[in-house]
């Protein structure tokens, strides 16, 4: 085998290896744990929905289809007082139905989590991808920053800022749900 044989090959395996590299690049989702506990804990209680809060104007709820989807929104709010009511009355889908409302617009976040297991990195082969709203924007986590015309940094930037964000809306639904 000569030089250009080798160089060949030597391009084959750089080409094989970087796409390997990257899909061992995709980092942990840190709120698949406390997703699959939510879930769990929605099964056994047969419920559809949770709440929590998040700060003193700040609250969180989420409808959950059982199998396929958990949508969760947090938002501030004007009328704390009312949504800490939902809260008490355990009356969680009525705070999610407000928080969809009339509510402060610049710190809404909408996540759909496809599969209710957490934001995933990138979607698998034939899945949906989960998706965060927020002022300014959607953002679908589907593995194709070129097609959101980011980089690869600022994509996994971003993954890791909502999964965090998400994995802490979800940790103020299970606090409710686990108080007495």
């Amino acid at each position: 085998m000569g030089v250009h044989g080798v160089a060949v090959i030597s391009a084959w395996v750089v080409a094989i290896a970087i796409p390997v590299g990257v899909a061992a690049q995709a980092p942990a989702s840190s709120s698949a744990a406390v997703t699959a506990e939510l879930v769990k804990l929605l099964e056994e209680r047969k419920l559809d929905a949770a709440a929590g809060r998040l700060a003193a104007d700040e609250f969180v709820g989420a409808m959950y289809f059982p199998g396929s989807q958990l949508v969760v929104l947090s938002a501030k709010t004007s009328v704390p007082d009312r949504m800490t009511y939902h809260l008490l009355q355990k009356a969680y889908k009525d705070l999610y139905v407000e928080l969809n409302g009339a509510i402060d617009r610049e710190s809404r976040i909408f996540v759909s989590d496809l599969g209710a297991n957490g934001l995933k990195f990138r979607n698998g082969r034939g899945e949906a991808a989960d998706t965060v709203e927020v002022v300014g924007g959607t953002m679908t986590f589907d593995g194709e920053w070129r097609k959101a015309k980011i980089s690869e940094a600022e994509y996994g930037k971003r993954y890791q800022s909502h999964d965090e964000r998400y994995k802490r809306m979800v940790e103020a639904m299970l606090a409710t749900l686990k108080a007495p």
